[in-house]
């Protein structure tokens, strides 16, 4: 057993966040929730289904309204976009930006579909929506918070669904999934391979 890492591996400085030196996968998401008499969106990429059962999460800080939407209506939707929609996805920013004035007015434009059990917008044309209710706030990541919630319905469009007697190779290369690599880039994932569990694995 090797002892040490090879002179390939650089230490990185733990006094700055590390995640901004090297690239890493990560689904892209819009978050919708209900702010005033109107909504917002919210891209995010740091979040994941929690555990096997219906629960998801992902990152948020204080710092921004989707948080403090979520903590007063205790819901919020997900949007799964596609590789076409990343500009889309980019554009549900722009309320966030500094120097965004009138920037609310962009959600107004993108193109949208109210959701069925809460009252929040999805970005249309995503392949997978959720709606969820809050189930926990987990703060104290510095200035970051982990948000929770049970999925309390789903709707993947059809393309999608995942069906025993399908290819799921040929599914995927006709129907490709997009990934963010953080930061700044993304992929669209069209090309896939079985994972070689070893025998009689169980998730």
């Amino acid at each position: 057993m090797e002892k040490e890492l090879t002179t390939d591996f650089i230490p990185l400085e733990m006094d700055t966040p590390i995640w901004n030196r090297f690239f890493t996968i990560a689904p892209l998401i819009v978050i919708g929730t209900k702010e005033g008499d109107g909504y917002d969106l919210a891209p995010k990429h740091m979040a994941t289904p929690i555990g096997p059962s219906n629960y998801f999460g992902f990152v948020c800080t204080p710092r921004h309204a989707t948080y403090h939407n979520i903590r007063k209506t205790r819901e919020f939707a997900v949007s799964f976009p596609l590789p076409d929609q990343t500009v889309l996805a980019a554009l549900s920013a722009s309320p966030r930006c500094e120097d965004g004035s009138g920037a609310k007015n962009i959600v107004d434009v993108l193109p949208t579909l109210k959701t069925n059990t809460i009252d929040a917008l999805f970005l249309k044309n995503s392949y997978l929506y959720l709606e969820c209710e809050l189930y926990r706030i987990v703060d104290g990541f510095d200035g970051y918070s982990f948000i929770t919630g049970k999925v309390k319905a789903a709707f993947v469009d059809k393309a999608y669904l995942r069906v025993s007697e399908n290819d799921e190779q040929q599914q995927i290369k006709e129907h490709p999934l997009l990934a963010y690599l953080a930061h700044g880039r993304f992929a669209n994932i069209s090309e896939t391979f079985n994972f070689p569990f070893p025998k009689d694995f169980n998730f």
